[in-house]
This record gives structure tokens, C-alpha cells and sequence, in this order.
């Protein structure tokens, strides 16, 4: 299947695995590009820039294939080494980069002049316009159902799609919900040219997280999720677990009153005792309500081969009825 996503980025398949923390290392990055898909290695899991290096090198090692660096930007006092990871990346010879966070503006020209295409990650359609205005190539739309962080609009991806469509000028792809091939054509027809996948890449047998982590995601359903933060304007869906109720309970009890600091012991630090320890009540971990559409941990390839397989078949069923 061709579209603008994957002419845009050298893939056969229009399937994107957005960066996660302490999710996206290289084994995942290259699993998903290997099948055709876009994988994606997480900058800011990578404690410096030389690890990022690293990181890219081994990926390198891996694949063949074209993948993506995400790279966050934050809201916080004492910044990553951001210049450092930008040229890890350059000077990587990585092809794409997905943006998330804060405006990328600062990062652009350098991305830019070295050839390489940003996806930029929004919630909304101001913030995809904005993005388009300041130079992305794409933007991955984000609609209310995503695991992490869902903005403060709380629209879902059946009007925000459609809104995207009518106002972007670039491709862009769908994200949050997306687990098959119902989902893939489901974009495409409100107007996507693909579609990222988190969650859903975490079931998967290369993904390098804890089967405990791998295994919560296969039990649980669409109603397991949590919306934790939002007195902060800083909202995220999780998986819920016994530190995200105590979270919710602080949060209820503080008001008005609460601050980061009334929760850091439930979100800050938790993600390696979670993800590589497997330790499912350390704290609060990004999980999508599309959790109760994964039933399997397959491989990667057995899961994009799987969607395209879907994706046919809808469109043969659809030419059949016209």
C-alpha cells in the first residue's frame, strides 16, 4: 500500500511505532522497520547523546531499513542536552525524526540542512497548522483514546481526523486507537496517510519490556485506563494500577490545591522498575484504551503482515458491495 507516509519516508508499509520511554531501544526500532513499518528509537530514553549514538549504531547493526529518533521536547528548568542529540542523529545518518513535546522550531533548520523529515506529534488541529506553518514534513495526529499524553481538548481521532483532513496541507497519519487493519483503513478514509502505533508495538515479542508488562496490556480492556494529571494541565492516560488510584485519591483529596511534587512518588522515576523490571504497581505507565483490542504478543512482522492481511480484505469487501 503506497501513500504520501510512505513515499515520504522510504517504508512499504504506511505503519509508524511512535516513541515510548523506556520502550523504543533499537531491538523494537528494528523488529518494526524490518516489516515494513517505521521504526523508532526514543532520544531521551538514551541518557546522553553518546548513548543516543550508540543506540542509532546498534539499530544500524539491526537493519537495513529506514527508522526514526523521537526526540521530546519538555517543559523543564534543567533541559536535555538537546544540540548533543541533534547531532547524534545527524551525524547518525538517520533519515527521519519524530517530534513531540514543545515546539520544534530550534530544531528544524538543522534537520532540515542535513535532509532529514520530521513527523511532529499533536493533539490538536492549531498545534498540526502551527506545525505545518514552522516546516514539518508530517504531523501524527493524536486523538483523545492515545496512552500518554492527550492535550486538554479530549477530542477523539472520529472528529479529529476529519478536522485535520480539511485544514492540513501535509500528510499526516493517526494516532491513538490504532491496533489492526480496521484502524489503518478507518484513517485512511477520514483522510490520514497511515497510522502510529504504541501501544500496540509494546505486545509484541521484540518489544524489550517485561512480559508482566506485555501480559497486562493482553488482560486488560478498554475501561483500564486512567486520565492522572489533569489538575496540573499536564494530563496522561496510564494503565490503571494500585500507585495510579492512590494517585487519583491525591489528587481528589488535594483539589485545587495540588502539586507535582503531592504525586512525584507515583510518576517520576517509576518507567525502568515498570518496564524492565516488571514491577506493575512501582507507578503510572502510558497505555492506551486501545488495550482492549490486543489479545496476542506477537512479532512484529507477524503483526504488520497481520494489518496489511486486514486492510486488503476490507478493501476487497468494499469494492464488492459498490
Amino acid at each position: 500500500m503506497q501513500t504520501a507516509i510512505t513515499e515520504m519516508f522510504g517504508i512499504q508499509h504506511p505503519i509508524i511505532q511512535g516513541g515510548m520511554h523506556y520502550v523504543g531501544f533499537a531491538e523494537l526500532a528494528a523488529a518494526v522497520s524490518n516489516a515494513g513499518g517505521l521504526g523508532t528509537i526514543t532520544g531521551l530514553t538514551q541518557k546522553t547523546p553518546a548513548d543516543l549514538a550508540n543506540e542509532i549504531a546498534r539499530c544500524r547493526d539491526m537493519t537495513d531499513k529506514p527508522f526514526a529518533v523521537n526526540l521530546t521536547f519538555l517543559p523543564t528548568v534543567n533541559a536535555p542536552d538537546y544540540p548533543g542529540y541533534v547531532r547524534a542523529i545527524i551525524e547518525g545518518g538517520v533519515k527521519a525524526v519524530e517530534t513531540a513535546g514543545n515546539n520544534p522550531a530550534q530544531v528544524l533548520p538543522f534537520f532540515q540542512d542535513a535532509g532529514i523529515k520530521v513527523i511532529h506529534k499533536c493533539t490538536s488541529v492549531r498545534h498540526a497548522l502551527k506545525a505545518q506553518s514552522i516546516g514539518c514534513d508530517a504531523v501524527s495526529v493524536d486523538g483523545f483514546e492515545c496512552g500518554g499524553h492527550p492535550g486538554e481538548d479530549d477530542v477523539p481521532n472520529f472528529i479529529l481526523l476529519p478536522r485535520a483532513a480539511d485544514e492540513l496541507e501535509i500528510p499526516f497519519v493517526s494516532s491513538g486507537g490504532m491496533a489492526d487493519g480496521r484502524s489503518l483503513m478507518a484513517s485512511i478514509a477520514m483522510g490520514a496517510s497511515g497510522m502510529n502505533m504504541g501501544t500496540r508495538f509494546i505486545a509484541t515479542k521484540e518489544a524489550p519490556v517485561h512480559e508482566n508488562v506485555k501480559q497486562a496490556i493482553v488482560a486488560a480492556s478498554e475501561l483500564d485506563t486512567r486520565l492522572v494529571m489533569r489538575p496540573l494541565r499536564n494530563t496522561e492516560r496510564v494503565m490503571t494500577n494500585d500507585a495510579v488510584e492512590d494517585l487519583l485519591r491525591i489528587e481528589k483529596e488535594k483539589g485545587a490545591n495540588l502539586k507535582f511534587e503531592d504525586i512525584i512518588e507515583q510518576v517520576a522515576g517509576v518507567y525502568p522498575r515498570i518496564m524492565l523490571e516488571g514491577d506493575m504497581d512501582a507507578g503510572a505507565w502510558s497505555c492506551g484504551m486501545v488495550a482492549g483490542l490486543i489479545h496476542d504478543v506477537p512479532t512484529c512482522k507477524q503483526l504488520i503482515d497481520r494489518i496489511m492481511v486486514e486492510a486488503d480484505a476490507i478493501i476487497d469487501r468494499m469494492n464488492a458491495i459498490r
